[in-house]
């Protein structure tokens, strides 16, 4: 579920009803199927006749993984140098027991973080500290500067936190009412689970009944359920407590020395820390085995998932980010997929260095845009493309996130003339949940590995292709919509603009006409 009222506010939310959909729909054609997906399956039917020639590594930077879901089986990597549980570093990569990946945000001791704050309250927590009993009005020079700097992000928290406490007196305001209606339809229908269809066949004298259906078909309208209701509430008082608040900072868990960027080698090899929901999503819609009847098919026939967790429930630290990538890239991914992002980025310089040394390594990397409804020209979503000296990383996709119609661009997506490079789908995408179960989710954090997915399949049929090479097929073998009008996402009177103005190319990820493109490459 993408959180779009904690992002825009109640009123954009139930202004953006969801069309109806089949429940996988990412992999649909436009003309075949009437859907702007992938085309996977027509990209499938042009490689007939050929296999797959190497099996391609994707790294999945995220909250963690299930890797023991059932539609994982087999598609996990493996380091075969290490031996499982021994407490020994036994291929001297500086991780103990990495069978399967890392974990940059657990702690020698097992422990692990599950919240963390966001950048913003880091600073004032810092400045707070720089001048906590100094004198503040005989501060002169940087001190003063620095001063000033505190002021204005204190005042910024506590817009923040004023908005996210509004939102939390509204759901609060809502939710007895959603609850009610829930209840209210269970108890009529004689069970737990039911659907749109069971909520418009309810007929029924009860006034109390025909309420609830009412406020439950609204909410499916719009692409909710009560749980999704209580999952809002719940996030935005987590964002309050933790990700808002300047006084908590869980890194003691860790243990590394945080100011010392040379300091790589801390974590753990916990792998599915306290949630992997977002991070067994992300990689299953890559790497969910194919055709063997459970859940979904992955896009990518011949892959393995190499889980990297480095994302709390909160803003992720540059450190563990540029820490995390190199990993990847050390262990032999081809491909990271990176679906986060934040406001601010402190030590954007060690980020920086890591993207150029996966850059001069040939491996690609696939950042989703964000779910904010934001111009990326404006408003940097971090990690960027864009490094500090002003040039460009060569090895960089940034994703936006499509709709299965012709409406095209997600309410919620980032968007950037030259800063998003294309959309790929994005909405209700369903994929694997943590304890062998599946799920929907919205967001680019989706949008981004159906992308990282179609690169692996291109890699893993035309070993031939380089990274450069692949990330210019998926550009070039987008399908344009460029004069479409569409919605701007984050407008919320309904500002229309052109499709290509959202993005460098106007387009969205098509895996057939990727193929065709590789294929007249290699020709």
């Amino acid at each position: 579920m993408h959180l779009r009222l904690a992002l825009f506010g109640l009123s954009l939310l139930l202004a953006a009803p969801v069309l109806a959909q089949p429940e996988v729909w990412y992999p649909l054609d436009r003309d075949a199927d009437g859907v702007y997906g992938l085309s996977l399956a027509q990209a499938y039917a042009e490689l007939e006749g050929l296999e797959p020639q190497r099996t391609v590594v994707v790294a999945v930077i995220d909250s963690g993984v299930d890797v023991a879901h059932e539609d994982f089986a087999g598609r996990i990597w493996t380091n075969d140098d290490e031996v499982a549980g021994n407490g020994l570093d036994d291929d001297g990569n500086g991780y103990a027991d990495d069978v399967h990946g890392w974990n940059f945000i657990g702690g020698a001791d097992g422990r692990n973080i599950e919240y963390d704050s966001f950048e913003i309250a880091r600073e004032v927590a810092a400045l707070r500290a720089r001048f906590e009993g100094r004198d503040v009005d005989a501060l002169s020079g940087e001190d003063a500067e620095a001063y000033a700097r505190l002021q204005e992000r204190e005042a910024e928290l506590e817009e923040r936190r004023e908005e996210y406490a509004q939102i939390v007196a509204t759901l609060e305001g809502i939710l007895p009412t959603v609850q009610a209606a829930d209840a209210a339809v269970r108890t009529h229908l004689g069970r737990d689970a039911y659907t749109a269809d069971d909520l418009a066949g309810i007929n029924s004298p009860s006034a109390e009944v025909q309420q609830a259906k009412q406020v439950l078909l609204f909410l499916d309208a719009n692409g909710l359920t009560a749980k999704d209701v209580e999952e809002q509430l719940d996030y935005v008082r987590v964002r309050l407590d933790y990700g808002l608040n300047p006084d908590f900072d869980p890194r003691e868990i860790v243990g590394d020395d945080y100011d010392d960027p040379s300091d790589r080698f801390y974590g753990n090899a916990d792998l599915h820390g306290p949630d992997p929901s977002h991070g067994t999503s992300v990689a299953g819609v890559i790497g969910a085995v194919r055709g063997n009847e459970l859940g979904i098919d992955g896009i990518a026939p011949n892959v393995l998932i190499m889980p990297v967790r480095a994302v709390p429930n909160g803003d992720e630290r540059d450190k563990d980010v540029a820490n995390a990538i190199r990993y990847a890239v050390d262990n032999g991914a081809h491909l990271i997929n990176m679906s986060f992002g934040k406001d601010y980025s402190p030590e954007k310089s060690l980020v920086d260095e890591a993207i150029r040394y996966a850059e001069a390594r040939g491996v690609l990397l696939i950042h989703a845009a964000g779910n904010d409804g934001a111009d990326l020209e404006t408003t940097p979503n971090f990690p960027t493309r864009r490094l500090g000296d002003g040039t460009d990383a060569r090895n960089w996709i940034e994703v936006g996130a499509s709709t299965p119609d012709a409406s095209l661009a997600a309410p919620f997506s980032n968007y950037g003339a030259t800063r998003v490079d294309v959309f790929a789908p994005g909405t209700r995408i369903y994929s694997l949940k943590p304890g062998n179960t599946y799920g929907a989710s919205d967001g680019t954090s989706l949008a981004a590995p159906l992308v990282t997915g179609v690169a692996a399949l291109l890699m893993s049929y035309f070993p031939d292709l380089d990274a450069a090479q692949v990330r210019r097929i998926l550009l070039d073998s987008a399908v344009r919509y460029a004069e479409v009008e569409v919605v701007r996402p984050g407008s919320e009177d309904g500002e229309t603009v052109a499709f290509g103005a959202l993005s460098a190319t106007g387009g969205v990820v098509n895996a057939l006409e990727a193929v065709r493109m590789a294929k007249a490459t290699l020709n």
